[in-house]
């Protein structure tokens, strides 16, 4: 008689998923990552400007005004140091975007603006003499007068490279002083690289060489500065702070803009970290923009100009500023609302903010602009923490564009601009 039991069958094991589809899967767990920073950072760089504008600003009105010497020295060192974390800033969330994407996309990303490169150095030097005299500490700058004055390149950029080194130079030295020098660099291998776009003509070499009397460095630590989120010694961290976070930054960033940054032993104790960089001459009848580091060339008229910005303490400093200038301001905290106001044709221009509740401010630029004329043809000007918003904005139709922090002379060059193409448009 057969036998009514079975044999048990081997339990069946999953099914490993082919290689390609957990790549694939792979794939998508690190955009949708990406995706997470990128969006964090935006609410970072809002966030973190839109106080620093109010710093900045407030700085920028009290030098104006009547102080002492003891008491401009204070308002120099607030202003450095709210430019610095501005620098810093733009800095550190380019390299996170990087490190997230693309590390190629710092190349592409580099602004094309027209600046006072003269400027730019003399208020780099006055950033690292306002913290050398905070901390005690002698100071020495020397600009060259054979610097050309207009360039085209990535100022921002640029002044958070220079900040970063700066902020090394003064933390890490506890006596005796820090130093800045700013000169024309050779263009020519090994001094500038060619990976910059254009070609060499109309090109500039510009080497600036941030030296310390601090602690030091051998060869061993040199080579580990430009790691990144690395430190030439462990012991640097606990005893001054800090993780060298930047350096790696600093240098990709100096090689994107054609240079390099290279770190020597200074003579007597010390160190001396030269940045170079490559950027392009503007021609002396080119005139200037509104992203020039320059006093706009004329003053504009009294305007109307309404902003649209939640943030109340940015509602603030912006009334400052336009009160100021001249300007009279009205506020509204939303795009919808911001298009009804201007369909009522009570004003001149109109400071978007590209953050906004509802609909955001690229949104509302385009739909101010379908308006059509005459209340679709009022003069824009998008307003953000981010400069990658620029091109966005433009699009939408925006005649100028403001980076946070603000400032007056900013402010002032952009109204200019807006409303000189808004009125050669109507």
């Amino acid at each position: 008689m057969a036998s009514n039991s079975r044999v048990p069958r081997p339990k069946r094991l999953p099914k490993k998923r082919p290689a390609k589809r957990r790549i694939a899967a792979g794939a998508r767990k690190s955009a949708d990552q990406a995706n997470v920073v990128e969006a964090a950072l935006a609410v970072f760089a809002h966030e973190v400007r839109t106080p620093l504008t109010g710093i900045l600003a407030i700085s920028d009105l009290l030098a104006t005004s009547e102080l002492g010497e003891r008491e401009r020295r204070w308002v120099d060192t607030i202003k450095a140091g709210a430019e610095h974390l501005a620098s810093l800033a733009t800095l550190f969330v380019d390299a996170a975007k990087d490190h997230s994407h693309d590390h190629s996309s710092a190349v592409s990303s580099l602004r094309e603006d027209l600046f006072d490169l003269r400027a730019l150095a003399r208020n780099t030097g006055d950033s690292l003499a306002g913290r050398a005299a905070a901390k005690g500490l002698q100071s020495t700058v020397h600009i060259s007068e054979a610097l050309p004055s207009l360039v085209v390149g990535d100022p921002v950029r640029l002044r958070a490279a220079l900040e970063n080194l700066i902020d090394n130079a003064v933390k890490f030295t506890e006596g005796g002083g820090v130093a800045m020098e700013a000169q024309p660099a050779r263009l020519g291998k090994g001094t500038i690289k060619g990976n910059v776009k254009g070609n060499a003509k109309g090109r500039v070499g510009v080497a600036f060489a941030i030296s310390d009397s601090g602690i030091g460095l051998t060869l061993q630590e040199i080579k580990r500065l430009f790691r990144p989120f690395s430190q030439a010694n462990v012991s640097i961290a606990s005893r001054f702070g800090g993780a060298g976070l930047g350096l790696s930054s600093v240098k990709q960033l100096a090689r994107s803009m054609g240079g390099d940054i290279v770190v020597a032993p200074r003579r007597g104790g010390g160190t001396t970290f030269t940045l170079t960089v490559a950027l392009t001459a503007a021609g002396s009848g080119k005139p200037a923009s509104s992203k020039d580091g320059g006093r706009a060339s004329e003053a504009s008229s009294a305007l109307r100009v309404l902003s649209v910005e939640d943030n109340p303490f940015g509602r603030v400093v912006l009334n400052t500023i336009l009160n100021e200038l001249g300007h009279q301001a009205e506020f509204i905290g939303r795009g919808e609302a911001a298009i009804e106001r201007i369909e009522q044709g009570a004003f001149d221009a109109v400071l978007m903010d590209m953050v906004l509740p509802g609909i955001n401010g690229i949104e509302a630029i385009r739909r101010i602009r379908d308006l059509g004329p005459p209340h679709g043809h009022i003069a824009i000007i998008g307003v953000s923490g981010r400069g990658d918003d620029e091109a966005a904005s433009r699009a939408a139709g925006a005649d100028a564009f403001l980076l946070k922090p603000v400032s007056p002379r900013a402010l002032a060059t952009a109204l200019l601009e807006a409303t000189r193409r808004a009125a050669a448009a109507t």
